[in-house]
């Protein structure tokens, strides 16, 4: 990861507080019917190129969630994700082995720097037993 700084944008921070107040993971799409239902007039591909900013910069999260990209606002520091196959609800991991087990084998193979990312997929509570959500 590069250390970029980008110029703020009117239009970004409308996305980031957007997604500030977003419940959970949210669609681009649905970001964007949100913050067009309450007054924006933020366009659609401005929504996706700011997530996509936001994402790369560690000011949100992206995870798949029935083939599709879905964002939230992100906690700043490195974690990982077990996400239910269902109904999206997350919970974030920190996962103290699995940083170690990444350096050794970066190390192991004459590597620097490495970066991962882990996302567990299984069926919540709220779901295994057949309830509903």
């Amino acid at each position: 990861m590069t250390d970029v700084r980008r110029r703020s944008t009117k239009q970004r921070e409308a996305v980031r507080e957007a997604l500030d107040a977003a419940d959970g993971f949210v669609s681009a799409q649905s970001l964007h019917a949100t913050m067009r239902d309450g007054g924006s007039t933020v366009g659609l591909a401005t929504v996706y190129r700011a997530l996509a900013t936001l994402e790369q910069d560690g000011a949100a999260d992206a995870v798949q969630h029935d083939g599709e990209t879905v964002f939230r606002a992100c906690t700043p520091t490195h974690h990982h994700h077990l996400i239910c196959r269902e109904c999206g609800r997350t919970v974030e991991l920190e996962a103290d082995p699995v940083e170690a087990w990444t350096r050794e084998v970066a190390a192991k193979h004459g590597y620097t720097d490495p970066h991962h990312t882990i996302e567990i997929t299984g069926i919540c509570d709220r779901h295994a037993s057949g309830g509903a959500a």
